[in-house]
């Protein structure tokens, strides 16, 4: 059981990596290629397009196939995708590259979350999945400063190590993880955009989808420009930026490991408003802070608050309906990275039209107000996960 904790670990940390690597490079791609700031949030949202639109039929897909196929299917996938990003010439074969790479990612990751509840004991369940989270916050504080570090000398060294690991966790994944042969019944001949049904037809569903997509807008909307406006504000190199990102990442990590102590202290409901109020105060002080100190340790706050709430989240979605978990799985992602999109092109605009970073922390700050109203509104944060079952989301409201 540890080996495969270890793989689905790893799995999420590539992923991660090659998630956020974009941000502290915006600056210099910008540059090497001369695009506009106004497209340059785009870099960052090929990805999250590619994830956003795959996911959705990625997960109902895999519900009826074996996992393993799949998921080692994407990893190899992905790592050719995020190889051929060091060989750009240009945005447009950048943002192709990072849309295949978003593609790939999107079949292999949340077969991770559908595997561990098949995989894994009950009592295990909730620990297991806390420590291949914490394989994303690891992805920030590590992967993303050493990516930047590699950058420093050639842009393109950071793709090609992240592609050459992707590999390794592929052969990885082929020798480790046994197969998951789902059984083949009603779920199997049901339409994939029809499983979704249930989930849209749900007021509490929709709502608190929707608070998700807006939590994820808001916070990727400031986050893919931090490396830029470091760049503008302090002067920072790719590789001061990288150290900073360091620091951030801790921050994750920390929210990651404490949260469930945070939760278990102050309940759901007080943890989010907490979580979302405080960020919303941080975001709104950023573009005001004198120094690069001041700053980290504001946004090493934020992030804190990512890593306790954003499990959070995951787990209200996911216990919905246990019954169709590698469907709500893909909605989320594919949720999660519908607002990346959005986030990043927006914050692009913003910043190249506005007040530069100052709009971009606002729009973010509105995001996560919006995100707590609707969560609130949804209900789903007063109900406690055992009652919210198939009854609940197939119910018309």
């Amino acid at each position: 059981m540890h080996k495969l904790t270890a793989l689905f670990f790893l799995i999420m940390f590539v992923i991660g990596t090659d998630t956020f690597l974009i941000s502290p490079l915006i600056p210099t791609l910008q540059n090497l290629f001369h695009i506009p700031t106004v497209y340059s949030g785009w870099m960052v949202g090929a990805y999250a397009l590619g994830y956003a639109v795959f996911a959705l039929i990625a997960g109902p897909l895999s519900d009826g196939l074996d996992r393993k196929k799949v998921m080692l299917s994407g990893m190899v996938c992905f790592a050719v995708s995020t190889i051929l990003c060091g060989f750009a010439t240009g945005f447009w074969s950048m943002f192709l590259f990072r849309f295949l790479a978003g593609v790939s990612a999107a079949f292999t990751a949340p077969q991770v979350w559908a595997s561990i509840p098949a995989l894994f004991p009950t009592p295990k369940i909730a620990k297991v999945s806390g420590i291949v989270m914490a394989g994303l916050a690891a992805s920030q504080a590590f992967g993303i400063p050493i990516g930047s570090l590699l950058a420093s000398t050639h842009w393109s060294y950071p793709f090609f190590t992240i592609g050459a690991c992707a590999l390794l966790v592929a052969v990885f994944i082929h020798y480790a993880l046994p197969e998951m042969n789902p059984n083949q019944g009603r779920q199997t001949q049901t339409p994939i955009f029809s499983r979704y049904i249930p989930l849209l037809n749900n007021r509490m569903a929709r709502r608190a989808f929707f608070a998700h997509f807006l939590f994820q807008c808001g916070f990727f909307s400031a986050f893919s420009f931090i490396g830029k406006w470091m760049t503008d504000r302090f002067h920072l190199s790719i590789d001061q930026a990288g150290y900073v990102m360091l620091v951030l990442g801790l921050g994750n990590m920390v929210g990651s490991f404490g949260g469930a102590y945070v939760v278990k202290k102050l309940n759901r409901f007080n943890t989010m408003v907490v979580g979302f109020l405080v960020s919303i105060a941080c975001f709104i002080a950023l573009p005001h802070l004198p120094s690069v100190p001041a700053f980290e340790a504001v946004y090493f706050l934020i992030f804190v608050n990512m890593g306790i709430v954003f499990p959070l989240i995951l787990g209200l979605l996911n216990s919905l309906n246990p019954t169709i978990r590698g469907t709500i799985s893909s909605l989320a992602n594919s949720v999660m990275y519908a607002g990346t999109t959005l986030g990043s092109w927006i914050a692009g605009v913003i910043y190249a039209t506005f007040n530069g970073f100052s709009a971009v922390a606002i729009f973010a700050a509105i995001c996560f107000a919006g995100s707590l109203l609707s969560f609130g509104l949804s209900g789903i944060l007063t109900i406690h996960p055992k009652r919210i079952s198939t009854d609940h989301v197939t119910r018309n409201t």
